[in-house]
């Protein structure tokens, strides 16, 4: 609430002088100078103490936050870093970090400046004029914490984003760049600073959605990022993963402010957060009017209750890929339908079961919708499975001499796709190898094993497999939560559908720009000798051309390779030494099978001293080699199903020639070296993954 030159942070214990400072020398903020600016732009704020001051115990906040670290499994020693934007919640995550740290004795760096091991990000979205001395005052504030500093600069080269999805393009840019600036700086946890006021608007705004009762438990207190970019060095690939942490969950917004206060740190405000353009925002400012401390409580027993619903299905889920999923270094998994036994699993654990699995064959990792869900629940429930189903970017059907007791479940070539062929980024000698995976897999082991022990068994979990209004009702029902409090969140509920179905009215009015990628549009990057590329977010591929040979690049069973003696050095063959060469990477098509049968056939030469005399003179090489090549490309083709066969990548020229299936060893060219290894991005079970 703003009177005069003044703002109201904190209700109404705190008042906080505003300013437009960003040197150390302080300005206040005179209103009549800069009317127009104030919607627009972030304020400092200073807080001042009021006349009854309280007595904030900021040693009770450090107490529960190590409690929350240590449920991480984290400790003093890790290197970590912080997401700041300079808010109340960001600041008040610098300050009990920084009190975390040193409590553990850990000191400072070598300069002894800073804090060892703690480093704060600050994103800069670039997307008003006076963002960027903004981000450099919230530095200067959290670098004389103690904290180290990066700020990172958001380039929309592609120009910024529309107003309607503003939120989302910079929330998506701010994570990319934390990812990077973590790696770059060989750190393994992000902390962030969501809060238990975060997830009840996501709670009411999720519900308006008709979330059921997973998407009611809101953010996870842990989750396993994976990055949008791949590594390559010392032939090493490296899917690299920050984990995230919200060790905020806990805590109120009111908290944040007092930690602020007890600390006698400042805070940005951010005019921007009271748009009510912006659902989250209109969510925030209505459950303000609701701020009983009743109502606030039962809300979180709601969201309690829901968390550990969907940490016994996660728990559930984990056993059932244990037991009947196997992966297949083709590219496609096969589930043991019998093993999987589904009519005695509930329909929840179920979906979110086939879920994983299609989010891990195909790579896409959002969630799938409610008919979509159905319709591969009701799949998996047909024992035994006598059709075939494309859904969620897969092709499932039963595998081949199961009698439908297996299924496999193989990437759909034919909808949109996850992402274009993409290149590797490679690092140099020079730059610091990632080591710290271990330690990662350490901490992920001991917050695992702590979850653990939260849930055993359904009997303790409420709410299982309930849309959003039987959540509520059955809360009523069971007590969670009172008459009132039941009333307003229906009341919150149907506000945000209304404002949610008139903007979709809008939206499907006027039509989508975006139009979705499709295979045959998109997956034809051009790969130059010696490169890497991920394909389809699945594959990592790479080819280059041998300067010469010998005779054990032919199959063992050719009675002509022994007349190649020794190594050949030249050939007539037309790939060779062509080092500008440049490829394509597809998917598998059904020309690519009969082409192999009809090159395994030409030339059909029995003739061993015609044979001998041509590959002496080194004339007829590549031929040979690629008869030869296709004979035992066809027999390994034929124990791979052939739903399996469209997703597997292909190496053609600019000319639409078939030059190598490398997954089988297929290469047209003895002088070719193309490799294909299945390595997905996110692993299975890693895309939406919560710990806690």
């Amino acid at each position: 609430m703003e009177r005069g030159g003044l703002l109201l942070c904190s209700q109404s214990r705190t008042i906080a002088k505003l300013s437009f400072s960003l040197t150390r020398r302080k300005i206040l903020f005179k209103p009549h100078r800069h009317p127009r600016n104030l919607a627009s732009r972030r304020v400092f704020c200073h807080c001042v103490a009021s006349q009854t001051p309280n007595v904030i115990d900021i040693a009770k906040y450090n107490e529960a936050f190590s409690r929350r670290m240590t449920m991480a499994g984290l400790k003093p020693h890790n290197r970590i870093a912080l997401g700041v934007s300079g808010g109340p919640d960001s600041m008040a995550l610098c300050v009990l970090a920084a009190n975390w740290k040193t409590e553990g004795l850990y000191g400072s760096d070598r300069n002894g400046k800073f804090i060892d091991g703690l480093l704060a990000i600050i994103v800069d979205h670039g997307l008003r004029s006076e963002s960027k001395d903004e981000a450099s005052l919230v530095g200067h504030r959290v670098s004389e914490m103690g904290i180290r500093c990066e700020i990172s600069r958001c380039d929309w080269l592609n120009g910024k984003p529309k107003q309607g999805h503003l939120q989302e393009a910079a929330r998506d840019r701010r994570y990319k760049i934390f990812q990077d600036v973590c790696m770059q700086n060989q750190i393994s946890v992000l902390l962030v600073a969501h809060h238990a006021d975060d997830q009840a608007e996501l709670l009411i705004l999720r519900s308006s959605r008709d979330s059921g009762v997973l998407g009611l438990a809101g953010m996870a207190f842990m989750s396993q990022v994976f990055s949008s970019r791949a590594y390559f060095c010392n032939e090493d690939w490296k899917n690299h993963s920050i984990l995230l942490v919200r060790p905020l969950l806990d805590f109120s917004k009111e908290d944040m402010y007092k930690i602020c206060q007890g600390s006698n740190q400042n805070w940005v405000e951010d005019p921007t957060n009271r748009s009510p353009l912006f659902a989250r925002n209109r969510i925030r400012m209505s459950l303000g009017n609701l701020s009983s401390c009743i109502f606030k409580s039962e809300l979180q027993a709601v969201i309690s209750a829901c968390r550990k619903a969907r940490t016994y299905v996660d728990q559930i889920c984990n056993n059932l890929i244990n037991q009947t999923v196997t992966i297949v270094d083709q590219g496609y998994a096969v589930l043991d339908l019998e093993a999987l036994d589904p009519s005695n699993i509930e329909d929840i654990c179920l979906s979110k079961y086939i879920a994983l699995v299609s989010q891990f064959i195909s790579q896409r990792q959002r969630p799938l919708r409610g008919s979509t869900s159905k319709l591969l629940l009701q799949y998996l429930r047909t024992i035994p499975c006598k059709t075939s189903l494309t859904a969620a970017g897969c092709y499932i059907c039963p595998a081949p001499g199961s009698k439908g007791t297996k299924a496999l479940v193989c990437c759909s070539v034919d909808g949109p796709l996850p992402s274009k062929a993409e290149l590797f980024h490679i690092q140099s000698s020079e730059e610091p190898k990632h080591v710290l995976s271990n330690e990662l897999e350490q901490i992920i082991a001991n917050a695992k094993s702590y979850s653990k022990k939260l849930v055993t068994d359904a009997s303790q979990v409420q709410f299982l497999d309930m849309k959003s209004a039987s959540v509520l009702d059955e809360a009523l029902r069971l007590h969670v939560i009172s008459e009132s409090t039941y009333r307003n969140i229906i009341l919150l509920r149907r506000e945000e559908v209304k404002h949610f179905k008139s903007k979709t009215e809008v939206v499907s009015e006027h039509g989508s720009n975006q139009e979705n990628e499709y295979i045959g549009s998109v997956l034809s990057e051009p790969l130059l000798h010696g490169q890497t590329c991920y394909f389809m977010n699945r594959f990592i591929i790479s080819w280059k051309l041998r300067k010469k040979i010998s005779s054990n690049v032919f199959p063992e069973e050719t009675s002509c390779s022994s007349y190649l003696g020794g190594e050949i050095q030249q050939s007539q063959c037309s790939c060779q030494n062509r080092h500008d060469m440049v490829v394509k990477v597809r998917p598998m098509i059904e020309a690519d099978w009969l082409y192999l049968a009809e090159l395994s056939k030409y030339p059909s030469s029995d003739n061993f001293e015609v044979t001998k005399l041509q590959l002496t003179n080194n004339v007829n090489i590549c031929s040979h080699y690629s008869r030869l090549s296709a004979k035992g490309a066809l027999k390994l083709l034929k124990s791979i199903p052939v739903a399996a066969r469209r997703s597997i990548p292909v190496l053609i020229n600019h000319q639409g020639q078939l030059l190598s299936i490398p997954i089988i060893g297929f290469n047209y060219c003895p002088f070719l070296m193309a490799s294909a290894v299945f390595k997905p991005r996110v692993p299975l079970g890693g895309g939406h993954s919560s710990f806690l």
